[in-house]
């Protein structure tokens, strides 16, 4: 097996190390790394340099810091001020990785770095990268299903390599987190993502291909191909929402200035069938979100079975021979390309808005409500979860089941809220260079509508106030003296967040719905005129997310 020669001397020494235990892994922030990464895929090997600044977040002065890679790597070189240090290396149990462990480093500083100070520490590592599905098989994952969710690797075919949270190729500390345990990887994975909220990585990738040409290298949303070796260099950042990626591979390339799609083999028909999506979304999220400002990435993954990853403007997938899905996916792309934002709850809550209404241009309104409520569980499981722990305001929510899923509703009630034509003129208006307020956003709403938006945002935006529970109190129907009757219906919200939820009532001839707010802990009623008998109440259609919905719908039962 070849070596890469150009790593700096293993550094070894006996020292004494205070127990593992006894470790805070939690005491600095990664602050920023600079790597120097190169692949060889013919040896399925990653060998990386360069330096990583930390910070003592912690009350205390520090003496140790603790860095971990995947357990498939090994440390070559740590070093401060061109010095080396002592470090001790050991395996660490944690699902953060798809091996199941990490190679867990206890370095010795020279120096204790006291409290808000930072360190800069040079490291070497280097390894392999196999497709690894060893923590999903462990809990009892089937063998195909869990290689079509770890399907990371580094190979002469292919490579794609994600980060933390599937390959730990860059280091990190963080506490173990076991996949058996609940939500136990994915709090993990949260805490981490808020210390590095601000942290980036500045990456020089290059790949070495023995014979023939190289490959195309992707990197989040960059590429390049070159004969002999194939160098990139990409900014990941802010690393509290971005997962620092890289793909590699035989790819050909289809496309567009608004749409770019690589493809492997002879997959070019199917590729087509994606450029064909690009274009029939595009008019739908230029009305919506403006033109695309750059060109939406669309890399085929090799397995068929392969579960997709987003990272940015890319978009990993096997292709798809269901043209609406391809068209959804590029209506979720595109809207990254055309409307871009540094806070995620907007970058990604807007993008599965514009899934949203494209499935309630598609289907109507129910379309929409369906492919919401594929989202629904989860938001209400994360909340759960979250109730135990401190709060996670949507402005600073790195749990993906927030500002994703959550956020999505989120905008679907501003726009049911405000209607169709004041939030595309706020989202016209927005400008990602001048949101540096939290209010930004929701002063170009209410300046749009005209209307107070204050206590929607503080429930749902600027604050975590779960979600509504709303209650039926009590339906009153009353005969009209110029025929029809009115439903009078009250309704309580037994939650702390408040949200404007449709009120719809029934008849045999159709049916009528108004809009009621329900602000957190209150009762309220509204006054519904009907033409006909009613037979039924719903409380909300299913567009605002809730603790429960078994208690939505009362029938009438006609008066004596």
């Amino acid at each position: 097996m070849k070596v890469l020669r150009w790593l700096w001397p293993l550094c070894v020494f006996g020292v004494a190390v205070a127990s593992s235990a006894a470790l805070d892994r939690n005491a600095f922030t990664f602050t920023d790394y600079k790597l120097n990464v190169r692949i060889e895929p013919e040896q399925q090997r990653l060998a990386a340099r360069g330096k990583i600044a930390l910070r003592n977040d912690s009350s205390l002065p520090q003496r140790n810091v603790v860095l971990q890679i995947s357990s498939s790597l090994g440390w070559r070189s740590i070093q401060v001020g061109g010095k080396p240090v002592q470090f001790v290396s050991q395996t660490y149990t944690s699902d953060v990785d798809h091996t199941g462990s990490l190679s867990e480093a206890i370095v010795s500083l020279p120096e204790q770095v006291p409290p808000k100070a930072a360190v800069d520490l040079d490291v070497g590592f280097e390894g392999t990268i196999s497709l690894d599905a060893t923590r999903l098989k462990r809990i009892g994952v089937p063998d195909d299903a869990a290689r079509h969710s770890d399907w990371d690797q580094i190979s002469p075919r292919f490579s794609a390599v994600r980060g933390v949270g599937y390959v730990t190729w860059y280091p990190i500390a963080t506490e173990a987190a076991n996949l058996s345990e609940g939500n136990g990887l994915f709090e993990v994975l949260a805490k981490w993502k808020t210390r590095e909220k601000d942290a980036g990585m500045d990456l020089d990738l290059c790949v070495q291909q023995e014979s023939g040409s190289a490959p195309t290298i992707m990197a989040n949303a960059a590429a390049l191909g070159l004969s002999g070796e194939a160098c990139i260099e990409y900014r990941f950042s802010p690393l509290g929402v971005t997962v620092p990626t890289f793909v590699t591979g035989a790819y050909a390339k289809l496309g567009n200035k608004m749409a770019e799609i690589h493809y492997l083999g002879d997959h070019r028909a199917a590729a087509e069938s994606y450029v064909r999506a690009a274009e029939t979304a595009l008019p739908f999220v230029a009305t919506w979100f403006g033109e695309p400002r750059s060109a939406a990435e669309v890399l085929e993954l090799p397995d068929p079975g392969a579960a997709p990853f987003e990272a940015g403007r890319l978009l990993l997938t096997p292709f798809s021979t269901d043209q609406k899905f391809a068209e959804l996916s590029l209506v979720h792309e595109l809207t990254h390309a055309a409307f871009p934002s540094s806070r995620p709850w907007i970058y990604e809550g807007v993008a599965h808005l514009a899934q949203a209404l494209w499935s309630e241009q598609q289907t109507g309104r129910q379309g929409a409500l369906d492919y919401m409520g594929l989202h629904r569980s989860s938001i209400a499981d994360a909340e759960r979860v979250q109730r135990s722990q401190a709060s996670q305001p949507l402005v600073t929510a790195t749990d993906e089941e927030f500002y994703r899923s959550k956020a999505m509703f989120v905008w679907w009630m501003l726009r049911d809220m405000v209607g169709d034509s004041a939030l595309k003129q706020a989202l016209k208006a927005y400008r990602p260079e001048d949101d540096k307020d939290l209010s930004y956003t929701q002063k170009l709403l209410e300046t749009a509508a005209k209307r107070d938006l204050g206590w929607f945002f503080d429930d749902w935006v600027y604050q975590d106030k779960g979600l509504p529970d709303f209650r039926m109190v009590s339906v009153y129907p009353r005969a009209l003296a110029a025929g029809g009757q009115v439903v009078t219906v009250a309704v309580e919200n037994l939650g702390a967040a408040g949200a404007e939820t449709p009120i719809t009532v029934r008849m045999q001839t159709g049916e009528v719905t108004k809009r009621l707010e329900v602000r957190g802990k209150s009762k309220t009623a509204i006054r519904i005129e009907v033409p006909s008998k009613p037979e039924e109440v719903l409380i909300n259609d299913g567009s605002v997310p809730e603790s429960d919905m078994s208690n939505h719908t009362l029938k009438i039962e006609p008066t004596k």
